[in-house]
């Protein structure tokens, strides 16, 4: 009998982290980092609930931190097995993972300045940049959407044949395996699935029956995003407003997908006029940057129109104005120039990076404009703006928030509610486990599911909880 253990993203949105049990092999689904509030960051610390040294085979859906984030750290405990992923994922894990280290760097260097003066220790960094440049070693199993990789003990994997269409690379896994008196069963690991009609990348593929297990997503189980084209028209009307009347657009935005998605949009709204050729756009997160070069290199993974009308050399994500902001003095250069400017900066929740310095600058001004284009996590500084707080803290100090907030969601990478319920339909399996959400999403997308799948049992997994099945 095989058993399922989660060990992330259970009762959270981040840290995603399950472990499959079957047939002598020890299968673990991602091992991503949590995010948010310290609350919730501090899991990061904790052991894993699992001794790292007994996994065969790691399958890495994509490349968001939440989902291989602690792959360092897993690998520094004595993991030593394959990781298997698709090709975009493995190059998007490199960069996500050092710019990671980068930052645990950082907050260590910040945290023992401040607890140095009273006489305490800071806590060493998570993992360091040669803990991610060994862990690369592993990901040495690179496979092609649709390739059947056989695990041993008569279990399999599958990556299909289309991308779940969250981002890049990302894909739905299947695995096969024997059950109950060998009859063969299969679980279907969703990853994070987008919601289609995308210009990047493909729609996510509806689930291949029969599916005996799935564990799927619930970011957004209780709610509907506006519709992507309304999501365009109310970020152009954001923008061109903003720079009508001089101001400063601000875009907090996630390094991966989301940066390339808005440099595309942004884009289009130069070369049909909209937007003067003049207003200057900064690409301020040198790993955005990297990850558009990504997109370029993959472009086959994309969406099959989206270089339709580019031709060789050209690239949809290019145009006047658009400056690629390196480093840390080309970023506090950008408060010199006078005048209205485009800004997207990371990180996507406004917990670091920094779209935190321009906040400070910029989110007591009235002629500022802040367009939120992400999932922002309780507790976070995005999600304290967004439900209406009149003072922020940034770096300690209070900052008013005067500037204008857009809360844009068609534009976010997770399938909505409605997309959810309609893949577990399709899917129809005997068990489901609602991951990857707020316990308010979580539940209100299992209750919806019981409602439709009388046969079905639905479980909400505890952090360590377990399962056969």
């Amino acid at each position: 009998m095989a058993e399922i253990s989660f060990h992330g993203a259970a009762g959270t949105v981040t840290g995603s982290c399950h472990l499959l049990k079957v047939g002598g092999r020890n299968i673990l689904l991602d091992s991503g980092a949590f995010q948010g509030p310290w609350a919730v960051e501090s899991l990061n610390y904790k052991p894993f609930g699992f001794d790292p040294a007994s996994i065969h085979s790691l399958i890495l859906s994509h490349g968001h931190l939440d989902h291989c984030g602690r792959i360092p750290l897993l690998a520094n405990q004595g993991f030593r097995a394959s990781i298997l992923c698709t090709h975009p994922t493995r190059d998007i894990a490199h960069f996500i993972l050092m710019d990671s280290a980068h930052i645990l760097k950082e907050e260590f260097i910040w945290r023992q300045k401040r607890l140095i003066r009273a006489g305490i220790k800071a806590e060493e960094p998570l993992y360091t940049f040669d803990d991610v440049y060994y862990c690369m070693d592993l990901f040495d199993r690179p496979v092609r959407l649709h390739e059947k990789v056989e695990l041993g003990d008569g279990v399999s994997v599958m990556f299909h044949a289309d991308e779940a269409g969250h981002i890049l690379g990302s894909a739905q896994i299947y695995i096969d395996y024997p059950g109950h008196r060998g009859k063969r069963r299969r679980l279907l690991f969703t990853g994070d699935l987008g919601d289609g009609d995308r210009p990047l990348v493909n729609d996510p593929e509806n689930p291949e029956r029969p599916v005996d297990v799935l564990v799927m997503e619930s970011t957004y189980g209780n709610r509907e995003h506006r519709s992507y084209q309304e999501s365009v028209e109310e970020l152009e009307e954001a923008v061109l407003s903003t720079i009508k009347r001089g101001g400063t657009v601000l875009i907090p935005t996630f390094a991966l997908e989301r940066s390339q998605e808005l440099l595309y949009h942004i884009g289009n709204m130069k070369r049909a006029g909209k937007l003067s050729a003049k207003i200057p756009v900064f690409l301020n997160s040198p790993l955005a940057i990297d990850i558009t070069r990504l997109y370029q290199k993959y472009c086959n993974y994309c969406h099959s129109e989206f270089m339709t009308g580019y031709g060789k050399g050209e690239s949809p994500f290019m145009f006047p104005g658009l400056h690629f902001t390196q480093t840390a003095d080309e970023s506090k250069a950008i408060h010199m120039i006078e005048g209205p400017k485009i800004v997207l900066a990371g990180s996507g929740m406004m917990t670091g990076g920094r779209i935190k310095h321009h906040l400070k600058h910029l989110l007591w001004k009235e002629s500022t404009t802040l367009i939120i284009v992400g999932y922002q996590a309780e507790g976070s500084l995005g999600r304290k703006i967004i439900d209406g707080a009149d003072t922020v803290k940034i770096f300690g100090q209070p900052v008013s928030v005067k500037a204008r907030v857009y809360t844009i969601n068609g534009f976010s990478a997770h399938a909505d509610r409605s997309h959810l319920l309609e893949f577990a339909r399709r899917a129809r399996p005997r068990k489901i486990f609602v991951v990857h959400g707020e316990p308010s999403s979580s539940a209100a997308l299992a209750e919806e599911l019981a409602r439709d799948l009388r046969n079905t049992e639905i479980h909400i997994p505890k952090l360590g909880q377990k399962f056969k099945i």
